[in-house]
């Protein structure tokens, strides 16, 4: 290393001040430009369309819909109505053809499954681990906790033709 000091910049002369100053000149008018337009935008009631793209574009169905999905955070509710349409390929035909899905919980993550006897409902409930699995494959981890299987339901209760106006049943008559 040299002892002697660093050279001095030189003093900025006539045309370097020109340049600078005219630069500030710019700055200057183009930031009274941005407010002068901003100001007759507010005039007109706000943006105009223009030829470029911007937020305001119509956009095809399907990136709207999924836009929409997005903005209010319904992807997994969306996915698991995918589920339900989809129910034949995830468990097979043939479980398919006697179990149903009938609704998910979405706070409790369990997804309820009617089966149409009650040997099919024990089938399924034996098969629910491996089906959990699949779906949280499907559908992202801990998407679906627990599968829910209900058996048939029974008959309709049917109460003879003869029935007093307003009764709820042969319990009525002894409360």
């Amino acid at each position: 290393m040299s002892d002697q000091p660093a050279p001095k910049p030189p003093e900025p002369s006539g045309v370097d001040l020109a340049r600078v100053a005219l630069r500030a000149a710019k700055e200057q008018a183009r930031a009274r430009g941005n407010a002068a337009q901003q100001k007759k935008q507010a005039r007109r009631g706000g943006l105009r369309s223009g030829a470029r793209a911007d937020g305001r574009d119509p956009l095809p169905l399907g990136a709207a819909i999924n836009r929409l999905i997005t903005e209010r955070g319904w992807e997994t509710p969306a996915a698991v109505g995918g589920v339900m349409g989809r129910w034949p390929q995830i468990v097979g035909p043939e479980v398919a053809l006697h179990c149903e899905p009938q609704k998910y919980d979405e706070d409790e993550r369990v997804l309820t499954v009617q089966c149409d006897s009650t040997a099919w409902a024990t089938q399924l409930r034996l098969l629910a681990p491996q089906l959990v699995a699949r779906l949280n494959a499907d559908l992202g981890q801990g998407t679906v906790k627990m599968i829910k299987v209900l058996g048939p339901g029974g008959p309709a209760r049917r109460y003879g033709s003869l029935r007093a106006p307003g009764s709820r049943g042969p319990g009525d008559t002894y409360g």
